[in-house]
């Protein structure tokens, strides 16, 4: 006797094309979008879902196969995060649960912390392109930024002599570098003779936090930097495991980008 069937009968060829077609919809749609963020960090996806809540299309690029860079663990691999007030509002913002761990001082469970941003980011619109690694940037002859040259994360891992699959290019109106010490947006742009970056500095929480918010913005036309991307251009103190700075900087990017869009708009 037959047993009854729990699930639809739908198999592998249906699996594969639904996985297929979904996948490549998107990346047409996505071809031309009107934010590309570089860096699936806290800043990035941050800006995202602040930027995808003001109505535009907004593309994550993120050359690992999970989101979230070191917010999913903390420091020395013990998963809760920190952050200093007034970041706290944001976990309350995306309902994260955290306690008071000294005057100012808050602390959470990471991963809790990072899947509701991951989450909340996805809820706005954010459509994410992971094991995708950025190459290079795409410039207009104004000097204006104006895309991103992309390919699969593995084919960096290929034997030189056999690496011979070609990048693509997607377009934006923006770009914001969210990539953190490597600032890898900005570094090409260096080795392009187009900026020139400090370096970031030695550890020092209590100032590098304020200034990594406050240089968080544009740094030539259509590009804007955010998170430890900003230390790195600027030469500011590094800040170790603690993310207000990261959580608000996005937030400043994403009210510099929705500026400028509206600024191109008019």
């Amino acid at each position: 006797m037959m047993k009854e069937k729990i699930f639809y009968p739908a198999g592998e060829k249906e699996v594969t094309r639904a996985i297929v077609n979904s996948f490549m919809r998107q990346f047409e749609a996505y071809a031309e979008s009107d934010v590309i963020i570089i860096g699936g960090g806290p800043s990035g996806l941050m800006a995202g879902r602040e930027i995808a809540r003001s109505g535009y299309k907004v593309m994550i690029v993120e050359r690992n196969n999970y989101l979230g860079g070191g917010f999913w663990l903390g420091g020395y691999l013990m998963n809760k995060v920190t952050l200093r007030e007034p970041a706290q509002e944001v976990l309350e913002e995306i309902g994260v649960p955290y306690e008071k761990a000294a005057p100012g001082l808050f602390v959470a469970d990471g991963p809790h912390a990072c899947s509701k941003l991951i989450a909340s980011a996805c809820d706005a619109g954010v459509k994410i392109a992971n094991m995708t690694i950025f190459d290079d940037v795409v410039v207009r002859g104004d000097g204006r930024v104006a895309g991103a040259v992309i390919n699969w994360t593995p084919v960096a891992a290929l034997p030189r002599e056999i690496t011979c699959v070609d990048p693509i290019a997607i377009e934006a109106k923006l770009l914001i570098d969210a990539t953190g010490h490597d600032a890898c947006v900005v570094s090409r742009l260096e080795q392009r003779g187009i900026v020139k970056t400090r370096g970031y500095g030695a550890m020092w929480v209590e100032q590098s936090e304020d200034l990594v918010v406050e240089h968080t913005g544009l740094l030539i036309p259509g590009l804007v930097v955010a998170g430890m991307a900003v230390s790195t251009t600027y030469g500011l103190p590094r800040m170790g495991p603690t993310f207000g700075a990261m959580l608000l900087s996005g937030k400043k990017a994403a009210m510099e980008a929705c500026a400028r869009l509206v600024e191109e708009a008019a």
